[in-house]
């Protein structure tokens, strides 16, 4: 008896955000128009792809999750029939904001809402990035099924957290989302590295719709993003790459497959011992190299 094979075809964007809002929201029509002509069933489109400013400029153009925006996204959904994911944006809930990733159905309607975990604060090249002084962590896991085959939702920091991927694995996920607006300098280093390494290590798909820095030399940005949108199979392999295009979309065909086929090579989920082993105070043995004085 053969086993019915699993696919799923994913349109991975990628552009150059701004702060121009309707601006954005166009580019994000066209490319899923594109998408769905050549053939996807869900579009995923990239974290902060509908406003990228300052945090300042970011919190103060937070959009509701009935903005019109929006609405303009569930409207595309439904008429063309795919799935949208939009990948991250500001989005205020009473007085709250939070980064928000949200999944529209071929109905148009927003299902499920996952509230990034990790917050971006650090210092880049001299600029600082303060997203706890913007928005609010999001404080669970969401992975949704999508004909049958389990996704996993993150935002773009959260891949430096290998921890949360390995629980969106076990809790069953196959493709793995990294919607993100990676900054130049940590993307020229560890993007790459960084997404192979989360599907390598779970045995899945991960796709990342990505933002990229302006075409232009003299451009306004209020910080450069590294583009190259990616999606990995679960051996590895880069399976698309958008490198620099200021406006890309690519249609990858994710053969649910390989999840399989990887995961029984090296089932490396099933080896995992008991949480309780890895949460116990480890033991720690100490050495010193410092040469004694031998003994006279």
């Amino acid at each position: 008896m053969t086993t019915a094979s699993r696919s799923l075809k994913v349109g991975l964007t990628q552009w150059h955000a701004t702060t121009d809002i309707d601006g954005n929201l166009e580019v994000a029509l066209r490319l899923i128009e594109r998408a769905a002509a050549d053939g996807a069933s869900v579009v995923v489109l990239p974290e902060n792809g509908l406003m990228l400013g300052t945090g300042l400029q970011m919190r103060e153009a937070a959009l509701s999750i009935d903005a019109a925006p929006v609405v303009a996204l569930c409207t595309l959904a439904r008429r063309l029939g795919v799935v949208v994911v939009l990948g991250g944006m500001k989005n205020r809930v009473a007085d709250q904001v939070f980064n928000s990733a949200l999944v529209i159905d071929t109905s148009g309607e927003v299902v499920v809402r996952y509230d990034k975990l990790h917050l971006f604060d650090a210092n880049i090249g001299g600029q600082s990035f303060e997203a706890s002084s913007v928005e609010r962590p999001g404080d669970r896991l969401v992975v949704v099924e999508i004909d049958g085959i389990k996704v996993g939702l993150t935002i773009c920091y959260d891949v430096r957290f290998p921890e949360m991927f390995r629980a969106l694995a076990g809790a069953g996920a196959e493709v793995l989302l990294v919607p993100a607006a990676f900054t130049q300098t940590t993307g020229e280093a560890h993007w790459h590295t960084l997404l192979r390494a989360r599907a390598i290590e779970n045995h899945a798909f991960v796709v990342a719709p990505a933002t990229v820095h302006s075409p232009t030399p003299d451009h306004t940005d209020a910080f450069v993003t590294y583009g190259h949108a990616l999606a990995v199979g679960p051996w590895g392999e880069v399976l698309a790459d958008l490198e620099e295009s200021a406006e890309a979309v690519q249609v990858v065909e994710l053969d649910l497959g390989e999840v399989d086929r990887a995961r029984a090579k090296l089932p490396v989920l099933a080896g995992r011992r008991d949480p309780r082993v890895y949460a116990a105070e480890p033991h720690i043995a100490r050495i010193s190299t410092e040469q004694k004085e031998l003994a006279r």
